[in-house]
């Protein structure tokens, strides 16, 4: 809160005058009016600054406000004459109260910036009142101070135009720019604002007049200005007209730049972008690369932002990569946000192995461009549920179908007459099948099989349910993978994979989507290897009706997730029965819903709001795992983890420990690889007793050793008794955490290491070996998902009688609402299954999750179709009622297990309660007194 107002203006300027002069002398701030005689007209810092957003951006200081969006607009007694949108402060209890907005990340010290408003006023009885422009300026070490800008005097309906100019010579923690002033009760109006840089510090190379329109932020971008405003990260930067005799030349404008005498993979070049760049804005970088030398013809280019924090903290953000070549410029393209205030910023291109040129011809760093909203698919005379494959049935025998290589097709009896489960969950009843089958031999390849071009039958943005009856000959010993496959132009994409092996017909289920126009889209069967005969029956690929699933769900949900309650009243003669109202309201579902975070998100004020606000569990992303906490040895770092633990903490949220170890061989650091034998089981145990004794009792779940069924590292240097030891030690130093086995692609039928049948072999052969596994991660990365296959999955995980978590969920789809629809299957599948125990999102904000096109909310703060969906869900899992007391005094409800608030209201008195709805199969009855 301010320390004083500016009620009476001009009575009290000399007071505020000499309140300034005492408290900014450390700061040597000039202010006063000024006007720039060249008329150049920079760029607007402000954001949303006409309020076409409404109030986003903008902050409320201790009153409330709302936005007139008309050409002549009248609401709660304000009357006045726009052009266009203004906004209406009001509640104003104090004269400083106002409208506020952080600008510490766009400007620049030594640079005169010119503030420009049209403001007014309502509710003035008589006369006029003042509207300032102030300046907050906060400092870790010294007292907040205040910076007066500008004034104007207004009349009662009328626009009037205030303006002023400040500059800073060093620069605050914090710099905040705020409207205050008139006396309270009178309402502020703000039509629009600007601070325009008018005198930007041409001395300093790395600061001056943030950008936040189309100009491009890199000085020098094509290198017109020789090598002015960059330089070589660890290595040496040379221009260049022509390389390699003429073969290199520029491919737009006259230079290009080379970095050389690379030594390290990181060596490339850069340009420091301090001060040129806001936090909480999305910026898109594209650069024109290639790389040159060292008898490498393709390297991946990465560009990268080093960023140093105020408190010296730093830290690296992949920006994008490209596979580059020797051959011709490349296009590297891609985003980042800053989401805390930086010290220091510096963008560099880096990724080729040492010795190898990076070569760049032009780089351009703007402000995002936002991107235009999705618009539903259309799903306007869609077929659901019927067959897309000609001649399924094979009863006009190979008609349709043609042999994919040199083996040969043809027609047998003796297949299955049902329909795979899988199949029959999402289509209900159906007819039989003909009981024939394509048996393919002289297969040589392992991708020879049936094949049938279904181009025309797909539709975009669909959702295709595949199912399949699948056999192998005999003359192998071992089972054999058969997938089916689509052949997209030049794309595999995997329609779903089993392992088969006997004499016996497997099913085979899986899903695919499409989504970008095809030229060509070729279905086919394939896997066993060469020699050996494969057979198909039944082929269905057909459109899943996912809102019939829906309703199924809904009905499951409530079997398993809610519970009667009985209130029951004494107290009240049963004459005021029908006079007694009772209203329910569930303000907390039990459930848990959590989503992974990072230690650069909580710098970000409305990523913490957003998360705090929809979710009850979080797991870090990286700053738990051990090649985050010890990336060279000795060296430990828990600062990161520490400070999320801190914000859980104050929010009371629960938390899971991602991970321990991590099995596969590529995410272990180099230090641990470089171990002997003996000293790596040393390294192992430190690791254990390190982390689980400074956090004993704060993790409520550990991921033990990540991704055992697709790697091996530790299993194969150290022995097999190894993983069932790291669960037994990490129970000793924390009885309390649930210990989980974690993996991926277990749900969705596309990757036979992670079956759901090798899972659980997996988990008894830990169980076997006395590891106390206490839960089931499933990570949840999938595509397209189909209700019945993840079901499916979860119905043979669940005999294991463990809980199963989703522990790192998302899905991906360009289109919004195909998105919203992929995670509303996930969702409503888990809560309707009485096995799943917890959903945790592997993240919701844009640019900082592992998949592009999963985000729930967009760069900088938009809630998407994705996002809009999953608050429904969460609106619609919590349970309301209102209504009367019965004859017998009672209250009766179903609702979902978590916390209630219940208001009753009687002839002659208001009472308030709360109470918790636990798990149970009987009701819970509650006696209330009146």
């Amino acid at each position: 809160m301010k320390r004083f107002s500016f009620c009476c203006f001009t009575s009290r300027i000399s007071e505020f005058n000499s309140h300034r002069r005492q408290n900014h002398s450390q700061s040597q701030i000039m202010a006063g009016n000024f006007s720039d005689p060249s008329g150049n007209k920079t760029a607007n810092i402000l954001l949303n600054h006409d309020f076409c957003n409404g109030l986003n951006s903008w902050h409320l200081n201790s009153c409330t406000g709302y936005v007139i969006s008309a050409e002549t607009g009248t609401q709660g007694g304000t009357s006045m004459e726009s052009d266009g949108n203004y906004a209406v402060i009001t509640n104003r209890k104090e004269c400083w109260q106002g409208l506020e907005q952080d600008i510490t990340d766009r400007i620049s010290i030594g640079s005169t910036y010119r503030v420009s408003a049209y403001v007014g006023v309502s509710g003035l009885s008589q006369g006029c009142s003042d509207v300032l422009a102030t300046l907050k300026l906060e400092y870790h070490d010294s007292a907040t101070s205040y910076l007066f800008i500008g004034r104007t005097s207004v009349n009662k309906d009328r626009w009037e135009k205030l303006e002023g100019t400040f500059s800073l010579s060093t620069m605050p923690d914090r710099v905040v720019f705020y409207l205050e002033g008139p006396s309270p009760g009178v309402d502020l109006l703000i039509r629009s604002v600007e601070i325009n840089c008018s005198s930007p510090n041409n001395n300093a190379t790395s600061t001056g007049c943030v950008s936040t329109g189309d100009d491009n932020i890199i000085i020098n971008p094509q290198f017109d200005d020789g090598l002015n405003n960059w330089s070589g990260r660890g290595c040496k930067i040379m221009l260049h007209d022509s390389m390699n005799g003429g073969k290199i030349v520029p491919k737009s404008g006259k230079f290009f730049a080379s970095a050389t005498e690379r030594t390290q993979n990181w060596n490339g070049i850069q340009q420091e972008i301090t001060g040129r760049v806001q936090r909480k804005l999305a910026y898109e970088v594209t650069a024109l690369v290639r790389i040159f030398g060292n008898n490498v013809s393709t390297a991946d280019i990465r560009a990268t932002l080093w960023v140093q924090t105020p408190d010296l903290r730093e830290q690296y953000i992949g920006i994008a990569s490209v596979q580059a070549s020797d051959k011709d410029w490349v296009t590297l393209q891609g985003k980042f946000l800053l989401n805390g205030t930086s010290s220091k910023v510096v963008l560099y291109l880096e990724g080729p192995p040492p010795g190898t040129d990076i070569l760049l011809n032009n780089l351009v760093l703007k402000h995002a461009a936002k991107t235009p909203p999705s618009t539903p698919p259309d799903v306007k005379n869609v077929a659901f549920g019927v067959n897309i494959i000609e001649n399924s049935s094979l009863a006009d025998g190979t008609n349709g179908w043609f042999p994919l290589g040199n083996c040969t097709l043809s027609v047998k009896t003796g297949s299955p007459h049902i329909i795979p489960p899988m199949a029959r969950d999402s289509l209900g009843p159906h007819e039989v099948l003909s009981g024939r089958y394509i048996l393919v031999t002289n297969r040589t390849q392992t991708w020879m099989g049936p094949a049938q071009l279904i181009t025309d039958r797909v539709k975009l943005f669909m959702t295709y349910q595949v199912s399949a009856w699948v056999r192998i000959g005999s003359g192998l010993s071992g089972p054999q993978n058969v997938n089916v496959a689509l052949g997209v132009d030049n794309q595999w994409v995997n329609g779903g994979q089993t392992e088969v092996s006997g004499e016996m017909w497997h099913e085979i289920g899986g899903s695919f989507r499409i989504e970008k126009q095809p030229s060509k889209v070729m279905v086919y069967v394939q896997g066993p290897a060469s020699g050996v005969d494969l057979m198909v029956a039944g082929l269905q690929i057909f459109p899943v009706d996912r809102h019939a699933r829906f309703r199924y769900l809904k009905i499951q949900t409530d079997k398993i997730r809610k519970r009667d309650v009985i209130l029951k009243f004494s107290g009240l003669d049963s004459g005021s029965y029908a006079n007694t109202s009772v209203q329910v309201r569930q303000t907390q579902n039990d459930f848990p819903i959590g989503s992974c975070i990072s230690r650069t998100n909580i710098d970000n004020e409305d990523f913490v709001n957003f998360m705090v606000k929809h979710f009850n569990w979080a797991v870090f992303g990286n700053e738990l795992k051990w090649y985050w906490t010890e990336p060279q040895q000795g060296n430990l770092n828990y600062k990161d983890a520490d400070d999320l633990l801190s914000l859980c903490q104050k929010y009371k949220i629960q938390t899971r420990g991602h991970c321990i170890f991590w099995e596969v061989d590529e995410t272990v650091q180099q230090w641990v690889k470089s171990l002997n034998n003996s000293d790596l089981m040393k390294a192992v145990q430190n690791r254990l007793n390190s982390l689980l004794t400074r956090y004993k009792g704060k993790f409520s779940h550990y991921d033990v050793n990540n991704e055992m069924l697709h790697g091996s590292f530790y299993q194969d240097r150290l022995g097999k008794d190894i993983r069932a030891n790291m669960f037994k030690t990490a129970s000793q130093l924390d009885p309390s955490a649930t210990l989980f086995v974690n993996d991926y692609h277990v749900e969705d039928g596309c990757d036979m290491k992670s079956c759901p049948e090798k899972y659980i072999h997996h988990i008894l052969d830990l169980q076997e070996q006395g590891a106390p596994v206490g839960g089931i991660g499933i990570q949840g990365h999938i595509d397209s998902p189909i209700g019945p296959v993840v079901c499916s999955s979860l119905d043979k995980l669940g005999v294991l009688g463990l809980p199963i978590w989703f522990t790192e969920l998302d899905v991906s789809s360009i289109n919004e609402y195909v998105r919203a629809d992929d995670l509303e299957v996930m969702l409503r599948e888990a809560m309707a299954h009485p096995a799943v125990e917890g959903i945790m999102l592997w993240g919701f904000w844009e640019l900082f999750m592992s998949r592009v096109n999963s985000h729930l909310v967009n760069a900088e703060g938009d809630i998407n179709e994705a996002g809009k969906r999953f608050l429904a869900l969460k609106e619609e899992w919590l349970s309301h009622s209102r209504g009367h007391v019965d004859e017998q005094g009672h209250y009766n409800l179903r609702g979902f297990h978590g916390t209630y608030d219940v208001q009753v209201v009687t002839p002659s008195k208001k009472i308030s309660k709360t109470f918790v709805l636990d798990k149970g199969d009987s009701p819970l009855v509650l006696s209330i007194d009146l």
